[in-house]
């Protein structure tokens, strides 16, 4: 899609073909939402998650941003788009999963390692992919022969550890109520990779 009149015209496909086929599931959904997985995705516009896990609306609530990034509990009364969004899905949707899934060829993470001498660093993603630092720092320490792919796994174990410094969240997992999990997808192949929880290893999904 280029245009508006794109857009419009993807609508109106939309009307005649999945709207028509699923017209009672939206007007159930029109009466309110009870998804059992949150997934936390990077606003990249090629990793679309309803299409890589063939998602019906209304099975997944979904919160996108650069770099799929969770930041840590910090109730300061600032404005924090990702943190009012995983209250939501805890403590009144009672998701059962949480999954973080980032991607191959992340410009977020291109951004962390760039020192700020990216164009892509601005006055709002400069400071946002500074929740990336520490785990910048262990990748380059570590020697790592591909940064960029190391560094796009550790912002996903960055963001599960920070999602375990909301209290409610901790909480929930501590009780069994809520799973947390990762995921890493492979744009140019279609490959969806699995966190293992045991291991922390990332695992090739069959297709």
């Amino acid at each position: 899609m280029k245009t508006v009149d794109d857009l419009i015209a993807g609508y109106r496909r939309f009307r005649a073909g999945v709207y028509a086929e699923q017209a009672q599931l939206y007007r159930e959904l029109g009466e309110g939402q009870d998804p059992d997985i949150m997934l936390i995705a990077c606003a990249d516009s090629r990793a679309e998650p309803s299409d890589i896990f063939n998602a019906a609306p209304g099975q997944m609530f979904v919160v996108r941003n650069v770099a799929n990034l969770v930041p840590p509990y910090k109730p300061d009364g600032g404005l924090h788009g990702v943190s009012s969004a995983l209250e939501f899905a805890v403590r009144v949707l009672k998701v059962r999963h949480i999954v973080v899934m980032g991607h191959g060829g992340c410009g977020g993470i291109s951004a962390s390692l760039s020192d700020d001498k990216s164009p892509l660093i601005g006055e709002f993603v400069a400071p946002w992919v500074k929740l990336l630092d520490e785990a910048r720092d262990r990748v380059r320490e570590s020697g790592s022969v591909n940064p960029q792919f190391a560094l796009e796994l550790e912002g996903i174990e960055t963001s599960l550890a920070n999602l375990m410094s909301f209290p409610w969240v901790a909480a929930a997992v501590q009780k069994g109520d809520l799973e947390l999990h990762g995921a890493w997808f492979a744009i140019k192949h279609g490959e969806l990779h699995w966190r293992n929880p045991k291991t922390r290893r990332f695992e090739i999904v069959a297709p």
